[in-house]
């Protein structure tokens, strides 16, 4: 488990150096998941090695919501006065999440069949 936890952080040490160097044109976070994604994919990183720390990270995700939402309420007065813009960026950034991830699935899915189906060709 801490050398699940090693990679995790090695890897949103490295997003954050990405992000510093792009000058902040996405989060390093964002960064760190997308390296660890590409990395997991082709092998360099062991999923055995990080499903332990990646399930319980996930199972308490919540907690990380927390220091988010009081900075919420801490700012009430700014999100009152803008309350239209910020629900309609809500929806049409959400709307272009689930389109992209659906498209990025079904691409993927037919790859995977797309292998199979040349898998068994070959047989």
């Amino acid at each position: 488990m801490l050398k699940g936890i090693f990679i995790i952080l090695l890897y949103l040490f490295i997003g954050e150096v990405a992000g510093y160097f792009t000058g902040g044109f996405m989060p390093g976070s964002v960064f760190g998941m997308i390296f660890l994604f590409i990395s997991l994919k082709t092998g360099i990183v062991n999923a055995d090695h990080v499903r332990k720390v990646a399930t319980v990270l996930t199972k308490n995700m919540t907690m990380f919501f927390v220091p988010a939402s009081i900075g919420l309420m801490a700012s009430w007065d700014i999100i009152s006065g803008n309350w239209f813009a910020i629900v309609l960026i809500t929806l049409l950034s959400s709307l272009s999440v689930i389109l992209s991830v659906a498209l990025i699935q079904q691409k993927m899915e037919s790859s995977n069949k797309k292998i199979k189906q040349n898998e068994t060709d070959i047989i």
